[in-house]
């Protein structure tokens, strides 16, 4: 990615004000930073408390989550929402091509309805310490099937690197860190390529800085 800035209208990632260390670096204005550092587009980051998650954030996050986007006055919360509307912003993101803008659409999605849905719980039964976790086997499922197309393709869609292998390479952060992809190597070598881009070390480094410099503050205000 080159490090020439493009100027863009007003576009701001909201965020938690702090969050406890565990999910540092992983909560999910990441992938909106990453997207938004490929495309060298511009952007602010902005905040909503953490532990008081009022009617101002409701308003714009219905379910208290982040993030949200602000472009202009256009303001967008889930984040393939957010993806696919950066995306249409930089053909960087995804080709202007109408095949080519469906083949990443459909990789986005599939990467929330095939495999999030199912990583997300699977974490939480692992986390709550249950001695054997459902939800596992289908979990590797999805996986071996994934695995199939990853054998033969650097990136999702054929087009190169899209917003789709932003959220999918995001989504599989957390399994791989635990040891899940070990018998899977096209997805282990996916998110390696995916994680060494420069666009998300960055967005991986700002957010981690973010919430750092609030721990100070949270300190000093106790």
């Amino acid at each position: 990615m080159s490090d020439q800035r493009i100027a863009s209208n007003d576009l701001t990632v909201w965020t938690y004000d702090w969050v406890p260390e565990g999910p540092r670096g992983h909560v999910r204005d990441i992938r909106l930073r990453w997207a938004l550092e490929e495309a060298g587009l511009d952007y602010a980051v902005r905040t909503v408390p953490f532990d008081d998650r009022g009617p101002e954030h409701l308003a714009r996050q219905p379910f208290g989550q982040v993030p949200f986007l602000e472009d202009g006055d256009i303001i967008l919360f889930e984040s393939g929402a957010c993806l696919l509307h950066l995306g249409r912003k930089s053909e960087t993101l995804m080709p202007r091509d109408p095949r080519g803008e469906a083949e990443v659409t459909q990789w986005l999605v599939s990467a929330l309805n095939s495999v999030e849905m199912v990583t997300v719980p699977w974490w939480f039964v692992k986390v709550s310490g249950a001695s054997e976790n459902p939800l596992h086997d289908w979990m590797m499922q999805r996986f071996d099937k994934l695995e199939r197309v990853l054998e033969g393709r650097e990136w999702l869609a054929t087009s190169g690197f899209t917003i789709a292998d932003i959220l999918m390479a995001d989504v599989l952060r957390i399994p791989n860190d635990l040891g899940e992809l070990e018998k899977y190597p096209a997805l282990r070598g996916y998110l390696r390529r995916a994680l060494a881009r420069p666009a998300f070390s960055k967005a991986h480094a700002g957010q981690l800085e973010h919430f750092e410099a609030a721990d100070a503050t949270r300190s000093e205000d106790r």
